[in-house]
């Protein structure tokens, strides 16, 4: 059988112990001569002693009152029994359930207040809010088979994720035997050889040297030329007839037309303006500024301009006559209108006349059109079949400096010597093998520069360094 307190009792048992506490903390003496010590007088005790007789009032006299009216004796059971588990798991997913989670109590009501809108609108999620039309679309597509990249990259992680799980141990899963005598395949391939890995750490496996790259070394775009070109036959010491002949004709052509843009230059250039003395081009300059200028060639006016000038004084001249003031009549507005309307009708008509003679002329159109195009695509493939023949043979541009192949060397042919022991040496190795990079597109084409962009430094000599030297002039001359 349980004893129930009531209310009022734990309150009067709970005053009574501040009570016991208060008697045991030393009370602070403070001195009470003057009206200001008066303040720090405690009136705690009477105001306890104030409030306990109101409550007392209010309620009744506690040493008056009987036992059944201060306790209440319990003789009702409880309506819900303890709960019997099977097992402490369940107890466990019971307790865990019934109590209430973090996030439960921080959305959960905490006042008793009724909430204001009744009925609250609910946030609908993006699949919601799209159009149907649009929603539509992605089903058909998503039935189609046409996915997203989004959406493949979800699926394969998705079933990425599901095989990972699959394969994870299951807690009382014995369907496999550990002890079966399986051979397994651990060796790996290290160095050539084959490793027994099984029983390796991860750590021992994980190699964090980089691999040995090999340098790669770029070649050029132009590789089709030969590193070393044979020379030309009518170069040799003992070159036949026919190709010392070529040769000097080829060095003649090139040399004609060297000629021939010399020629161009020259006319186009200097012979274009005409070479004149200093007086012939002061004349020249004076009459060109001259003209226009009432004066005659002498400076003087003629006696005829005077007579006009003054027969006619204060008169102002013009070179258009003045225009008149004439207003049109009514018959000639109306003539000019027609005459408009007449010429737009015309103008129409051509164009309408011409509109169906180019109908019977769409056959021949076609045809034309289509003589075009193959004459196009013909140009076009010559055009590109020069560029892929240019690109193999002509150097690319790595510079300023434009690529200008050498002159070909040769020797008249009474300078022939015909042995090797006579030969006189022509060429430059060093240059030839230069000019051979500069072709393959190796070396940059360059030129010498003559110029020597150096600054120019200001040389003086500091005040602390100049030596005065005194003027030693002779006495005879200090005397004079």
């Amino acid at each position: 059988m349980a004893i129930k307190i009531s209310k009022n009792t734990k309150i009067a048992l709970r005053k009574k112990d501040a009570k016991v506490v208060r008697k045991l903390i030393k009370k602070k003496i403070s001195s009470k001569k003057t009206k200001k010590g008066w303040r720090n007088v405690h009136i705690d005790g009477l105001d306890e002693h104030l409030e306990n007789q109101r409550f007392e009032e209010r309620t009744g006299d506690f040493s008056k009152k009987q036992d059944e009216e201060l306790f209440i004796v319990d003789s009702k059971a409880d309506d819900k029994l303890i709960e019997v588990y099977e097992n402490k798991a369940a107890q466990r997913l019971a307790l865990r359930n019934s109590q209430l989670k973090h996030c439960d109590i921080l959305t959960s009501c905490y006042t008793a207040v009724p909430d204001p809108v009744g009925k609250r609108n609910r946030v609908k999620t993006p699949e919601e809010r799209k159009n149907p039309i649009t929603r539509n679309n992605e089903i058909t597509r998503k039935a189609n088979g046409q996915l997203t990249k989004k959406e493949k990259d979800a699926l394969k992680n998705r079933g990425l994720a599901q095989l990972k799980k699959d394969k994870r141990y299951k807690r009382g899963d014995f369907s496999t035997d550990v002890w079966a005598d399986e051979e397994k395949n651990n060796k790996t391939i290290i160095h050539g050889k084959e490793i027994d890995c099984e029983w390796f750490t991860s750590d021992t496996l994980r190699h964090t040297k980089p691999p040995k790259k090999s340098i790669r070394v770029k070649t050029p775009s132009i590789h089709k030329i030969a590193a070393v070109e044979a020379p030309h036959p009518g170069t040799s010491y003992n070159p036949s007839w026919d190709d010392h002949q070529q040769l000097l004709h080829t060095i003649a052509a090139q040399e004609k037309q060297l000629i021939k843009e010399e020629k161009h230059l020259n006319r186009v250039t200097d012979k274009m303006f005409k070479k004149v003395t200093e007086d012939a081009k002061e004349s020249n300059w004076l009459s060109e500024s001259s003209q226009g200028l009432p004066a005659s060639k002498g400076g003087v006016k003629s006696e005829t301009e005077d007579e006009e000038e003054d027969s006619h004084p204060g008169e102002v001249r013009s070179i258009n006559p003045p225009a008149k003031l004439k207003k049109k009549t009514k018959q000639q507005r109306r003539k000019q209108r027609e005459q408009k309307l007449l010429a737009l009708k015309l103008k129409n008509a051509k164009i309408e006349k011409k509109k169906i003679g180019d109908m019977y002329k769409l056959r021949k159109m076609k045809s034309q059109i289509e003589t075009k195009e193959v004459v196009d695509e013909k140009t076009r493939e010559i055009r590109l079949a020069k560029e892929e023949k240019k690109a193999l043979t002509e150097p690319k541009v790595l510079g300023k400096t434009k690529f200008e192949a050498p002159d070909l060397d040769f020797v008249m042919g009474q300078d022939l010597s015909g042995n090797l022991r006579n030969a006189d040496p022509t060429g430059n190795l060093l240059r030839d093998r230069y000019k051979s990079l500069q072709k393959r597109s190796i070396v940059a084409p360059s030129t010498r520069s003559f110029k020597l962009n150096k600054a120019k430094v200001k040389k003086f000599i500091k005040p602390d360094h100049k030596i005065s030297m005194p003027d030693t002039k002779s006495k005879k001359q200090t005397k004079k």
